[in-house]
């Protein structure tokens, strides 16, 4: 089974990697204790904290000419704390320097 869904990769989450938390979308029913055990034997880290929280589901709107309406999956987020000097490879950013323009005569 499955416990890690997909990393959770967002402006917020990416400066939180820069303190050394990840976030990941696990499955609803599973304990902190597996979690921890799933990130650290998937991606050979120490966690040395984890929290967790549910999200609600939200009620959207489409913009198409029905107008119709849906509701947002609900799914448990975990934040896990990685020991010192570790990181995962998945959640790094590379940041682009911009180029310089050439003057045209």
């Amino acid at each position: 089974m499955q416990i890690i869904i997909r990393p959770i990769i967002t402006e917020k989450t990416t400066h939180l990697v820069k303190k050394g938390i990840y976030t990941f979308a696990v499955l609803k029913d599973v304990s902190k204790g597996a979690i921890t055990s799933a990130i650290q034997d998937y991606f050979k880290v120490k966690v040395v904290e984890l929290n967790t929280l549910k999200t609600k589901s939200k009620t959207k709107r489409s913009l198409t000419k029905a107008r119709t309406t849906y509701t947002t999956k609900v799914y448990k987020k975990a934040f896990a704390k990685l020991a010192k000097g570790q990181k995962i490879d998945l959640f790094e950013v590379v940041e682009k320097k911009p180029k310089k323009a050439k003057k045209s005569d």
